[in-house]
């Protein structure tokens, strides 16, 4: 055996090399990387100078099948985190029976003050793709099987959670009073942005606007009529990531240094991307991007200087498990 060992070309131990990294990144990503749930810290200055802070939850992309049952665990815990609001962001369901896990997987957070939209990934099950159709920004879109979207909704909305799609709401939340209006999903043609077009409401503490997918022309529509905050999903945070580079891909019109976390958009409105919890059941690895939730603290903006509050600091979030 040694003496065969022996007699292997360079170019064959390389390549035996190469395979094999191959096969333990992909045991990596695919077993503990998108399972290493993580919660993301930001503190956004966006609130009038002396207001309450408001604590605001976001959760994106379960992409939930019935069996996850580490991913449900981790998600009921966030409860322990007590936020004044939970925002949704959409594509909740990878499976036609997976409505009753989200619901038991988000337990008390359903008793909170509550905000959703929904993805594509609510309507429509997962399908199989080639995954060169991701660089392809104008590639046809394929739906697999329809989803029990309307089961979820009237889950939430039982529950007191606001459904935001094409639809305006005002409410109260740790003392802060808030203007919320949403989008359907962008990215597969859903939305309908004049339902809501409109100057938003200046006599609330808070003006919020909710997509699932972070597209430019959306974002562009909300900066307009005057929102404070838009919070959106999709990205995944590029899901397959490299080392210092970041995301390959965003899935969408966004650029790849706003695929996740906070970041400005125009002179006054501030944009927030959840990297998400989940992925599809076709193509079940993250690299360098785990899975998450977001904490937001939004605070009042410093007296002085709140045309300015657009700059690197919102870029500064903490991260932990």
């Amino acid at each position: 055996m040694a003496a065969t060992s022996r007699t292997l070309s360079p170019l064959v131990r390389a390549g035996a090399g190469l395979v094999g990294a191959g096969l333990g990144t992909v045991a990596y990503a695919t077993l503990f990387e998108r399972n290493a749930f993580t919660l993301r810290e930001a503190t956004l200055p966006i609130l009038p100078p002396g207001s309450p802070t408001l604590r605001v939850l976001h959760i994106s992309d379960l992409h939930m099948m019935p069996s996850q049952h580490l991913k449900q665990a981790w998600l009921g815990e966030l409860a322990t985190l007590d936020p004044d609001l939970v925002v949704n962001t959409g594509d909740n369901l990878s499976h036609p029976r997976a409505v009753p896990a989200v619901v038991q997987a988000l337990g008390p957070l359903l008793g909170l003050p509550g905000l959703f939209v929904f993805g594509s990934n609510d309507y429509f099950g997962p399908t199989p793709k080639n995954p060169a159709k991701y660089f392809d920004k104008n590639h046809e879109r394929q739906h697999g099987e329809p989803l029990p979207w309307q089961d979820l909704r009237a889950a939430f909305s039982e529950r007191g959670w606001l459904d935001a799609t094409h639809s305006h709401h005002r409410l109260t939340a740790g003392g802060v009073t808030i203007a919320v209006a949403g989008v359907d999903d962008p990215h597969i043609e859903r939305d309908r942005y004049d339902t809501i077009a409109g100057p938003a409401d200046q006599s609330v503490d808070l003006r919020l606007g909710l997509t699932h997918s972070p597209e430019p022309h959306v974002l562009d529509r909300f900066a307009d009529d005057g929102y404070d905050l838009v919070m959106a999903g999709h990205t995944h945070g590029g899901q397959l990531c490299l080392p210092v580079y970041g995301a390959i891909i965003t899935n969408c019109g966004l650029d790849r240094a706003r695929v996740k976390g906070p970041s400005a958009w125009g002179s006054h409105m501030k944009l927030h991307v959840s990297a998400g919890l989940g992925t599809s059941p076709w193509a079940p690895f993250r690299t360098f991007c785990r899975p998450e939730a977001s904490l937001l603290t939004l605070v009042g903006a410093p007296v002085k200087d709140k045309a300015a509050e657009v700059g690197p600091e919102l870029a500064l979030p903490s991260v932990r498990a």
